[in-house]
């Protein structure tokens, strides 16, 4: 799940006004009621989405399907919150591969993966720093968006996911998977727990481009690339194609036409050529279906170049290596501990495993509220405990606002493009719009209130942006004042490339970039 389909569901707003319907309500507010339920076991999980008279939906991350519902594009009776099971998460070396929990967030993929640099990249592609910290795998594979980032990568890298539900487990490949845009095979009470990765051959390179408006935003057209290498032949190759079909497109012709030949950049131009006339694209606001089958050519020479040199690289060292050697920073992350439950490894395409081999252990707080019930719940906010009552629909940054009176927090789009109200949950920088009050209890929430010293200075960031001219309305200053302190935590010395990609969910509407940029690098040790 992912702001990369925000867009869509703006598309879709101004369609659904245009042909009568009501227009957006204020984002600002969940108003649509709803149960909320936080299960204590995948069976449970499964068991709440199988219940025919309820409509439920899974919430995982939340940045899709939470702005799907401001809007008015889905209004489902339930939330099923999966995101405390703590078997979801994680990812587990098998003997033919990896795999990867459900609700491991993009941000730990993107630092984790050895062996898989088709989907590194995908994920370090995938939104803004907020949503890549918050999304999920599942749930960007979910939403079936033919735009999607990391499904492309998993589709060239021939991916399977793994489905329980009432009946037991299942799997199947990524790319069987996906039906239509925002469709997928998924049945009545499934729950997509695990995708699974092969283990690459030696000589396996991969490769995921993408061209979009700005960054953090859509793809126009985006290109995976998995090629096996022998010498100076390719034994098997795997393309596939995003946001330039009604799903992601696999090329198969112009794999054919790959396998077995000697590699050259004109044979890659023409096996792009062959896939552009596999492709599908239509014209919309990004683009038009012109220039993206146009792109389509490019993409996949450039997605080749770089598969190939990888692969000629990765007999001796890279991908070789085994995917499940991850970074220090993943090892302490949460999503790399995986759970008792994960090591049992992956059906084959097509088998279940009967429920009672995939019960999953008991979430630390099982929470189940009907419409209109408040829960009492706590949340330590700068340090200081807040015990409130919120119901179901309270958005955290109207509790951070309204009931605390925590007006550092701004207000912006109310969709998790703005990057506005951020602030640090468990030292995460989260989107307090897109998030639940509910699901926040019992954590600890940092506002920008929260940087001032005992004494009430300022923090040393602070005093650079206003050395350094740093804002101008300063509507956006809290939002980037909570991902720079994160930033600077993780990276002490982070060159200018790594302050903009870190801050590319932060938008300034007064433009003032350059002179935040300069306040960053003037906190940089060293």
């Amino acid at each position: 799940m992912s702001n990369h389909e925000h867009e869509q569901a703006h598309e879709r707003t101004h369609q659904h006004a245009h042909d009568g319907g009501h227009a957006m309500t204020n984002s600002h507010l969940m108003v649509h009621p709803f149960e909320y339920h936080q299960p204590a076991t995948i069976g449970e999980a499964v068991a709440l989405l199988a219940e025919d008279d309820v409509e439920s939906a899974v919430l995982a991350g939340g940045s899709f399907l939470l702005v799907q519902m401001k809007m008015e594009q889905t209004a489902p009776d339930r939330l099923v919150n999966v995101a405390a099971l703590p078997e979801l998460s994680g990812l587990e070396e098998t003997e033919d591969g990896l795999d990867v929990g459900a609700m491991t967030t993009i941000w730990d993929l993107r630092n984790a993966l050895g062996g898989y640099t088709a989907l590194a990249e995908a994920c370090a592609a995938f939104g803004s720093t907020q949503i890549q910290l918050t999304g999920t795998i599942g749930g960007n594979v979910c939403n079936g968006s033919p735009a999607s980032d990391t499904v492309p990568a998993l589709v060239a890298l021939g991916a399977d996911v793994a489905l329980t539900g009432p009946d037991g487990e299942r799997a199947m490949p990524v790319e069987q998977f996906l039906v239509g845009p925002g469709e997928t095979a998924s049945e009545d009470g499934e729950l997509l727990t695990r995708v699974h990765l092969p283990k690459p051959e030696p000589g396996t390179g991969s490769s995921f481009v993408k061209i979009s408006r700005v960054r953090a935003d859509l793809a126009k057209a985006s290109a995976a690339a998995m090629v096996v290498r022998d010498g100076d032949r390719i034994v098997d190759c795997r393309l596939a194609f995003g946001a330039v079909g009604p799903t992601v497109i696999r090329a198969t012709g112009a794999e054919e036409m790959l396998i077995g030949e000697r590699f050259s950049a004109e044979l890659a131009l023409a096996a792009g050529e062959v896939a552009s006339e596999q492709v599908s694209p239509i014209d919309d606001v990004r683009s038009s279906a012109r220039y993206r089958r146009r792109v389509v050519k490019a993409l996949c020479h450039d997605a080749l170049e770089a598969a190939w040199e990888r692969a000629g690289e990765e007999r001796s060292t890279a991908e070789v290596s085994s995917a499940a050697e991850v970074s220090s920073a993943a090892e302490v992350s949460s999503a790399a501990e995986v759970s008792s439950a994960a090591e049992v490894s992956s059906p084959g395409a097509g088998e279940r495993r009967s429920e009672g081999e995939v019960e999953s252990g008991i979430s630390p707080n099982p929470l189940h509220l009907l419409v209109g019930e408040k829960h009492a719940v706590t949340l330590t906010v700068n340090g200081v405990e807040h015990e409130l009552l919120v119901g179901p629909n309270e958005l955290l940054i109207n509790v951070l606002r309204e009931r605390l009176e925590l007006t550092g927090t701004k207000y912006g789009c109310g969709i998790g493009e703005c990057g506005a109200c951020t602030v640090h949950l468990d030292g995460v920088p989260t989107l307090s719009c897109l998030t639940l009050a509910v699901a926040a209890d019992g954590r600890e929430v940092t506002t920008v209130e929260g940087l001032e010293g005992p004494d009430g200075e300022l923090d040393p960031l602070q005093e650079a942006f206003i050395e350094n001219a740093a804002f101008q309305c300063g509507y956006c200053t809290p939002g980037m004042l909570m991902m720079t302190k994160r930033l600077l935590a993780e990276n002490p010395a982070p060159e200018e490339d790594d302050i903009r990609d870190f801050l590319k969910g932060n938008r300034c509407r007064c433009t003032g970039f350059a002179a935040i940029v300069r306040a960053v690098e003037s906190c940089v040790e060293g």
